[in-house]
């Protein structure tokens, strides 16, 4: 799949890195491969050849126990390696790890928990790699699509937004299934929720244009004191992919520019607007254990939304089918920071640098976008971003008390 991505892009599309928070496509095409080598292949197979033995100064991310890398700003400056030497990584270590695997046989409990943490990580950047090439094309002033042409995509007015109802009481949190779950989704613990009401459905394009149109970015009793001044230094009046064009309101998507259609809910939001906005609307976000709760009392499948596989890399309008939009088309900021659950235990080894390091100034976004592979997502997922971040696919779903 992370090939497949990359399927319209040209050779130069992979080297750009316009702002620090992206990464160039290259880039994540080398590091899940690095992660691959480093955690796997370097650390049980004796046997085992580096590809390049200066790859991992450019391809590690953050581990700082693992070795010196380069700065995350400069990833873009770096023409070398090649597009066509990383690939050629790729199937080097690609072709080790089935090795290795054919004369283990997984019996190894810590290989088997290993390889399969790797395709998760993998999975992570191949949404990275769908919100960066979006932003990356966005940024040439050109504003060039990335798919030839656009497919029928659902497009309907949703029905009015309803609430459903959630009595108070003590209720388990967290993972309790016996496959995947990363480090963050542990342990189970009880959480006591007031009683609460959660929309049933993501806030539309047309609602947050009334917030807009209404002067909501000039009104300041709605804005948390920081999504104040950010706003207000960053000179942010829209969503990040809006704007005017001859009077009219248009999107940038990954088909190119578009007339912004009211019904898709809206996407490309900080938590500072989404707040914002909750607080214009007489709402709030929700918890990130509201969402949780409601989630699994409606009974959704996780599997039913519009993840990556549907191949549209866009939201699209609620419909009967989605219901509730818990699952797919944009990940939903929660009033949750990112913290750990009482009684949290990291990774061992180097992989304790993977999430728990992390649990400061951010906060959590639950229920998978359009970018999302579908088998990656579940209920008790705990995605996670600073509040000022919206280049990713991220949306709003209104909670009242």
């Amino acid at each position: 799949m992370s090939i497949h991505i990359c399927r319209f892009l040209e050779t130069e599309d992979y080297v750009v890195q316009p702002e620090d928070f992206v990464s160039p496509i290259k880039w994540h095409l080398g590091h899940s491969t690095w992660f691959f080598e480093t955690m796997i292949l370097k650390a049980f197979d004796k046997k085992y050849k580096a590809f390049n033995e200066q790859f991992p100064f450019v391809f590690n991310s953050y581990y700082n126990s693992i070795g010196d890398r380069v700065v995350k700003n400069l990833r873009g400056t770096l023409s070398r390696p090649t597009v066509k030497e990383i690939m050629a990584y790729r199937k080097y270590v690609d072709a080790k790890i089935v090795d290795f695997l054919s004369q283990n046989l997984a019996e190894n409990e810590e290989i088997f928990k290993l390889i399969e943490l790797g395709l998760q990580h993998e999975q992570q950047h191949q949404e990275l790699m769908v919100y960066d090439i979006k932003f990356i094309l966005f940024s040439n002033p050109l504003l060039p699509s990335y798919f030839d042409k656009k497919p029928q995509m659902p497009s309907q007015k949703p029905a009015n937004l309803e609430f459903l109802n959630v009595n108070e009481g003590l209720y388990e949190i967290g993972y309790q299934g016996a496959g995947f779950a990363w480090d963050n989704e542990k342990p189970v613990h009880k959480f006591y929720l007031q009683d609460f009401a959660i929309a049933d459905r993501l806030v539309t394009n047309g609602e947050y244009l009334q917030f807009v149109e209404e002067k909501g970015y000039q009104s300041h009793q709605f804005w948390l004191a920081d999504g104040w001044s950010w706003i207000n230094e960053n000179q942010i009046s829209r969503p990040l992919y809006w704007f005017k064009l001859d009077g009219q309101w248009q999107e940038y998507t990954y088909y190119g520019i578009e007339k912004l259609d009211v019904n898709k809910p809206v996407g490309h939001v900080s938590l500072y607007e989404a707040d914002a906005y909750a607080r214009w609307a007489g709402k709030r976000l929700p918890l990130e254990q509201e969402w949780e709760i409601a989630v699994r009392i409606s009974g959704q499948n996780a599997s039913k939304g519009n993840f990556l596989e549907s191949g549209w890399l866009e939201p699209v309008s609620a419909t009967p089918k989605t219901a509730c939009q818990f699952f797919g088309d944009l990940w939903e900021w929660t009033a949750s920071a990112y913290q750990p659950y009482p009684g949290y235990k990291s990774y061992p080894g180097p992989l304790a640098e993977y999430n728990g390091k992390f649990m400061i100034n951010q906060a959590v976004l639950r229920g998978g976008s359009c970018a999302t592979p579908a088998k990656h997502i579940r209920s008790t997922y705990r995605n996670f971003f600073q509040p000022f971040h919206r280049w990713m696919f991220a949306g709003i779903r209104l909670a009242q008390d």
